[in-house]
């Protein structure tokens, strides 16, 4: 980073806004394969999370590369920046107090491993969307796997690039034996029992 850029603190901290949304801000990083769940069940927590009263925003794979990360492929290198960067934007949703939901495949426990590393001890929540591949290609919502089985899509994960499993998640969910309102249900429980949020 060039010398002459200075952080430049303000009055106004991550423990004000946090308290004015009366939550505590965190990382909610759903990992898992193409089709397990995450988005579904995100989108399912974040409902909960809004009629409960608290101050949420829902950070998509699919979405942020239309945008913000529409210039990188999905090679590993294209896949390492594209989480460097949405951990990054993550940070700074912290820092406003929000509960930040983050649904991406994020293969590598390197990668998620820096996430982690960006924020405050406590702040990250890892949570693994387990699904056995046969599942998620059974479902194929976007037929990706069909065009990566007939060699239309390189470096796909789970059929030609791997998917490393996380080490020690903080909630393991296995989407194929529960609903995705039971899921949810599991993290929003999860995020009161831990002081997170305030049932209301």
């Amino acid at each position: 980073m060039d010398k002459n850029v200075v952080w430049h603190s303000h009055n106004i901290d991550k423990q004000k806004r946090a308290a004015l949304k009366n939550q505590k801000p965190c990382i909610l990083w759903f990992t898992g394969l193409s089709g397990s769940g995450k988005s579904t069940i995100a989108g399912a927590l974040e409902e909960m999370l809004y009629k409960n009263g608290n101050h949420t925003y829902l950070l998509d794979g699919d979405n942020i590369r239309h945008g913000l990360n529409n210039n990188l492929g999905f090679d590993e290198g294209g896949r390492i920046e594209n989480i460097r960067r949405v951990g990054e934007v993550a940070k700074l949703f912290v820092d406003s107090g929000l509960i930040v939901l983050s649904a991406f495949i994020s293969p590598f426990n390197k990668e998620r491993a820096f996430v982690r590393e960006l924020v405050d001890e406590g702040e990250f929540i890892e949570i693994f969307i387990d699904t056995p591949l046969a599942v998620c290609e059974a479902r194929d919502p976007k037929k990706l796997y069909k065009k990566a089985r007939l060699g239309e899509i390189k470096d796909f994960t789970g059929i030609d690039s791997p998917y490393e499993l996380p080490i020690s998640p903080a909630i393991h969910i296995m989407s194929d034996t529960i609903s995705a309102q039971e899921a949810s249900r599991q993290i929003f429980d999860y995020l009161a029992q831990k002081g997170y949020i305030y049932v209301t």
